[in-house]
């Protein structure tokens, strides 16, 4: 994808394009309290409704996990999350509007029980979150004119990343700028007009990968940009009996592939059922691999900037307007006052 009248006369493609800057330029404010009160509790809680929860909670959790930082976390829909007992948690409500229905049910409810340590995350001031939350942060990215959310998930992710990094007594500061350029590299590189054409050919396009948020958000965000069907396949799932059901027009996007796993998808994909396979890796790999750079723990927001530039191209040459779906709403099941 290439910043050129073809691209962003569409503003989605405008929004992805502020998200380099919004990333290099990020500095959050007014942490040192929810950085405390998690590391007393132990126990933090994501909340959030689609790219709200998927990318920034899962991309969290995978890099605490990785770093060994020890603190219990999870993520829920608030619908979910009104079923479990989250009094030890500090919980942590993601909302671009500040008014998704699920997640103000959800705060009300730990609000009325006495909960203390609710945290909202949001792009608009004054909102129904804000008034339920004891503190509120609010995002630099501003308001997004598109339905399919972007600049606000790589944000909130950031923002929970950051969040996790000074609870370890790191920054992320002097990391920043890299993030930026790779994550404009892997949003503007060219894309094979081979791959395009053969994802945009494709009956469901599905995407494999860690449980760390990217192939899960990118299969959203196909459903959103492509208006074709999808499916995420966490982890090895894509060698684990669905190979019956899949078809030789099918597509599957590896996000950072199990180098122990290529082989096998090979031999039952490629081989056994006659379907493409495409990767995106900070490597070569078997497959036609779609190459972003190596920023260790960072380097989810790289793939997730290659993914949206593939939908884009796929969408594009499919003649789709990125900005207007038929169905698909900015805010999914908005709370009304």
């Amino acid at each position: 994808m290439i910043d050129a009248a073809k691209y962003t006369q569409f503003a989605l493609v405008r929004e992805m394009m502020e998200t380099p800057a919004i990333l290099g330029n990020f500095k959050p404010s007014n942490t040192d309290n929810v950085a405390r009160t998690i590391e007393h509790s132990g126990r933090l809680f994501f909340t959030g409704e689609g790219s709200s929860r998927i990318f920034p909670a899962k991309n969290a959790i995978m890099s605490s996990m990785r770093a060994g930082l020890g603190l219990q976390l999870a993520a829920e829909g608030g619908r979910q999350a009104l079923e479990y007992h989250l009094e030890k948690y500090v919980v942590f409500g993601a909302s671009n509007s500040g008014q998704t229905k699920e997640v103000i049910a959800l705060f009300d409810a730990l609000k009325k029980a006495g909960h203390r340590n609710l945290f909202g995350l949001t792009a608009n001031k004054n909102t129904k979150l804000e008034s339920l939350a004891g503190q509120t942060f609010l995002l630099s990215c501003g308001k997004e004119e598109a339905v399919a959310a972007t600049k606000s998930v790589a944000e909130q992710a950031l923002f929970y990343q950051s969040l996790l990094a000074q609870i370890q007594g790191r920054s992320l500061a002097g990391i920043l700028a890299g993030l930026a350029d790779a994550f404009e590299a892997a949003l503007s590189a060219p894309i094979d007009n081979e791959i395009t054409q053969a994802i945009a050919n494709a009956g469901t396009i599905y995407f494999a990968g860690r449980n760390d948020g990217v192939a899960e958000e990118l299969t959203l965000k196909t459903n959103e940009i492509t208006r074709k069907k999808s499916d995420y396949l966490e982890g090895t799932y894509a060698v684990h009996g669905i190979e019956e059901v899949m078809n030789p027009d099918d597509v599957l996007i590896l996000i950072d592939p199990f180098e122990a796993e290529v082989e096998k998808i090979r031999d039952v994909l490629v081989k056994g059922v006659g379907m493409k396979v495409f990767a995106v890796a900070a490597r070569d790999t078997i497959f036609p691999t779609i190459r972003v750079k190596e920023l260790g723990d960072l380097s989810t927001y790289a793939y997730l900037a290659a993914g949206w530039n593939i939908l884009v191209e796929v969408g594009i040459s499919s003649g789709i307007n990125l900005d207007k779906p038929v169905r698909a709403r900015k805010v999914g099941n908005e709370f009304v006052g």
